[in-house]
């Protein structure tokens, strides 16, 4: 195992960690690093490269599960001390989680091959990084002054609902799961934090899902010759999200989502001006 690929592994950890909650599109920034790291070192090949990239992802939801851990403690019914108002009163429930994230089950479960298939681009990836961007600025603009629900603990089922199609926009490789759900979440009244609150729950069991099936699938590359690569990028991952979990919920009720939609557009020209130079 050579350094450099230590180093390269921290580097994508780096970047999946910062990326992966923010609504900037964390497949639009790995096609930039596979393109010009992992593909041009050639690390350990397509199988390994699939591998390496559900690890990190799982590195980013652990950091998910530390940063809600007592919120999740709440969902399943196993923190203690959960007064009587909390129980029966104006709380988040584990039933709203999953109402939000039947819509993008559904369609995740029928068209994930033609997804596969169709939408893993880098054209696709930049058409949908300018979309999504419009959304965010959409949303951010026709927003009610006030919000109707100041925190996730307000949200309604049809809330949950509504956010959940907006879910399945993310199908769109590039879209971004936060950018969506957030504007959708906003564009119904919620705050910005209330909306970012509920997207990053529902992010939890749908990447894990969606992660545990895929390393199943690609686990022949899993060697002792890879693992200190992966252990590597898991750490990464995990420390910088932790960091960008923190860092986001602190600032998206002053920034709002426009200054990340700027960004989005920025990226989708960096991507283009790669497709020209190939």
């Amino acid at each position: 195992m050579h350094l450099w690929n230590l180093f390269v592994a921290a580097i994508l950890g780096l970047v999946e960690g910062l990326t992966e909650f923010a609504p900037v599109s964390s497949t639009g920034h790995m096609i930039i690093v596979d393109d010009l790291i992992l593909k041009s070192n050639h690390l350990y090949g397509t199988e390994a490269a699939n591998v390496f990239k559900v690890v990190i992802q799982l590195g980013s939801i652990m950091a998910m599960v530390v940063v809600f851990w007592d919120r999740f403690l709440n969902l399943l019914g196993l923190k203690k001390n959960i007064t009587r108002e909390q129980m029966y009163g104006e709380r988040l429930r584990l039933t709203h989680v999953i109402t939000g994230l039947v819509p993008a089950a559904v369609l995740g479960f029928l068209f994930e091959d033609y997804i596969d298939a169709h939408l893993f681009s880098v054209n696709t990836v930049l058409v949908a990084l300018v979309v999504g961007a419009i959304l965010m600025i959409v949303a951010d603009l026709t927003r009610p002054r006030r919000p109707k629900t100041e925190t996730v603990d307000q949200i309604t089922y049809r809330q949950a609902f509504v956010v959940g199609l907006f879910q399945c926009l993310a199908l769109w490789p590039g879209f971004s799961r936060s950018g969506s759900t957030i504007s959708g979440g906003v564009l119904l009244g919620m705050s910005h934090r209330a909306a970012a609150d509920f997207t990053f729950i529902m992010a939890v069991p749908i990447m894990f899902g969606a992660s545990f099936l895929s390393l199943v699938k690609h686990w022949g590359a899993v060697t002792p010759e890879t693992i200190p690569f992966f252990i590597t990028g898991f750490i990464s991952a995990f420390i910088f999200a932790l960091i960008a979990i923190k860092f986001f919920l602190a600032l998206i009720n002053k920034v709002k989502l426009v200054p990340f939609a700027i960004y989005r557009i920025l990226l989708a020209i960096v991507l283009l001006l790669l497709i020209w130079n190939r």
